[in-house]
């Protein structure tokens, strides 16, 4: 049978891969990397930097292979994420097919955590449900919630209150628009400019834990500006942009 490792690799610094993380890494036969364009070429290096500091020297294959883009806009929503899943599921099904032996181990180095806003594990689910044979083992990691919470030295929650972890594309609805805390990820709206106009606070992070870490807190009315200024420099320099943030009304 073959076994599927989903292995959490944090936020982008190699020293956010626990101890079971790297063990599962050194497992595996393959590791596969999605290719999602140039734009996002720069996920896979770091990707490979990761590889070899969790085990250097290894002799494991990697596998590049195409992955659908997720669509970032579609009338309705859901089902422009169910075309895109089953997408999914048919580019594993040939990659396992053309690229993992019957008893091999493969692997996907998947961002932060794969709980959190990742298809990998719905889609191998989907696939295993299908009647393909395949045993699936998923290592927690350290998510860009954590790694902000951290940076800012901050607690997520505030007594006694919830935290809502939602989407840029959620915001922009106007859904948390009466939440005293939330955390945002994959926001490529500006969400947080919407609540310039009121005393809330922003916890901005990019590229969390790298060498290229971008931190900005402050009123969002007074830091918005320059969260978009080093946002587009960013995007300008990487090609690409990680960031996550936590906004916070009084209460």
């Amino acid at each position: 049978m073959r076994t599927i490792l989903i292995v959490g690799i944090g936020a982008g610094n190699p020293d956010f891969l626990t101890l079971q993380a790297i063990s599962a890494i050194r497992r595996a036969d393959v590791v596969f990397l999605p290719d999602k364009g140039e734009e996002k070429s720069g996920l896979n290096a770091l990707r490979l930097r990761i590889l070899d500091h969790a085990a250097p020297g290894n002799r494991c294959r990697t596998v590049a292979f195409r992955s659908p883009a997720r669509p970032a806009q579609a009338p309705v929503y859901q089902e422009g994420i169910a075309g895109w899943r089953e997408a999914l599921v048919a580019s594993y099904r040939q990659l396992f097919a053309a690229s993992l032996a019957e008893n091999e181990t493969g692997a996907f180095l998947v961002w932060g955590d794969p709980s959190l806003y990742d298809g990998t594990l719905a889609a191998l689910a989907e696939l295993q449900a299908s009647g393909m044979s395949i045993a699936i083992e998923t290592i927690p990691g350290i998510s860009a919630v954590q790694a902000l919470a951290a940076a800012h030295r901050i607690p997520l929650n505030r007594i006694g209150e919830p935290v809502t972890v939602t989407t840029g594309r959620r915001v922009a609805a106007g859904e948390a628009d009466r939440l005293s805390s939330f955390v945002v990820m994959l926001d490529s709206h500006a969400g947080w400019e919407r609540f310039a106009g009121e005393p809330a606070e922003i916890y901005w992070g990019a590229y969390l834990g790298t060498p290229d870490e971008l931190l900005v807190a402050g009123p969002v009315a007074e830091v918005k500006d320059e969260i978009a200024r080093l946002r587009s420099a960013a995007r300008a320099r990487h090609g690409w942009i990680m960031d996550t943030y936590l906004i916070r009304r009084p209460t």
